[in-house]
């Protein structure tokens, strides 16, 4: 599958991204990653806040290259997984990391399954080094979208 090919079926919008929204963005993934961090909040909540993280690098990813999930589908977190090869060279061994914690997010949120230590530490790890990985993409192909806005 290619990402024309995710445009095709509609998984995807062609979209045209600003280094504001792209900085906006990735400054929230960090705060959403920061906040991940917070030991005092539920395991459930840094959970959350860290699979958030992941989520917003993936998008980042694709509108870096011209695209954005289309959210009136369902399955959008999962295309936007599903699409890191293509928009940012992961690894499929990483995806199938990051698609199990997409499945977890989802048992906590739809069935209230509780969230264990090990998999907010897994999620953590996974969100920093998305983050890193995002924000090395970010400055070695797009530095454009980088780059303070014009006064």
């Amino acid at each position: 599958m290619t990402l024309a090919n995710l445009l095709a079926i509609q998984r995807l919008l062609a979209f045209n991204a600003t280094p504001e929204g792209v900085q906006r963005l990735l400054a929230a993934a960090t705060r959403n990653l920061a906040d991940a961090r917070i030991t005092q909040l539920s395991p459930e909540n840094r959970f959350d806040a860290a699979y958030k993280c992941i989520l917003q690098c993936a998008m980042l990813g694709l509108w870096a290259r011209g695209y954005r999930t289309s959210t009136n589908q369902p399955g959008h977190h999962q295309t936007a997984l599903q699409a890191l090869p293509l928009t940012m060279g992961l690894p499929n061994d990483v995806i199938i990391v990051l698609d199990a914690l997409r499945k977890q997010r989802n048992l906590n949120d739809y069935e209230g399954d509780p969230v264990s230590d090990g998999v907010v530490a897994e999620c953590l790890t996974q969100a920093n080094a998305l983050l890193a990985h995002t924000q090395r993409f970010l400055q070695t192909q797009f530095p454009d979208l980088l780059d303070a806005p014009k006064q």
